[in-house]
């Protein structure tokens, strides 16, 4: 059990399925599996949950990784059922999403918020009581110019290698600053990621 202030579940957003898995929609989802990945975190089914989850060390901190299995409008039926089954309050969450407001490239942490348009948070606030005070890992995918093609632009079409390397390489959070978003130390972990865009 942790001692300090930390995160209890990170959740990674994505539609489910073959054809959505290099859609920008997905990029929360690639995120979560690269961590559970680079922390040795095994990632098993779990029916109750809607999802598939693991439980383990990231950045010297227990806790659990979430991948909704649900599409990704009904994401908050799977953080929903979690969180009440493990306790967890809303502010020990961290969801990472695709953000269309920046380019590939840039990563950005926020506290709390709306939901922005966005259907996943808009599902996950309306499942944790309405409380959108989860934490957010924004991995920008670009925008496509035009409000009418935003649908294709994050679902139907595969992200192209060059933009999702740079979101992907964007979002491969050093060690250091990985620590300091786990045990919620959210100064310093922003220090660094806004002041460049990168780790």
């Amino acid at each position: 059990m942790n001692a300090s202030p930390a995160l209890q579940l990170i959740v990674g957003l994505g539609n489910p399925g073959p054809r959505y898995d290099k859609t920008r929609h997905n990029i929360g989802a690639v995120w979560v599996r690269k961590l559970a990945q680079r922390y040795g975190v095994p990632l098993a089914a779990e029916k109750k949950f809607k999802g598939e989850m693991g439980y383990g060390l990231v950045g010297g901190v227990y806790l659990r990784l979430l991948l909704p299995s649900t599409f990704m409008n009904n994401s908050g039926e799977s953080v929903g059922a979690l969180a009440r089954y493990y306790k967890i309050p809303v502010t020990d969450i961290l969801v990472a999403y695709d953000e269309m407001a920046f380019e590939p490239g840039v990563v950005r942490l926020k506290n709390g918020g709306g939901d922005n348009g966005h259907n996943g948070l808009k599902s996950i606030r309306a499942a944790c009581g309405n409380d959108g005070g989860f934490h957010r890992l924004r991995i920008g995918v670009g925008h496509p110019g035009d409000k009418n093609l935003v649908t294709a632009y994050l679902t139907q079409h595969t992200m192209p290698a060059a933009e999702r390397g740079l979101a992907e390489q964007a979002a491969d959070l050093s060690e250091s600053v990985m620590q300091d978003v786990v045990t919620m130390n959210w100064q310093a972990a922003m220090n660094v990621l806004h002041a460049t865009g990168e780790n």
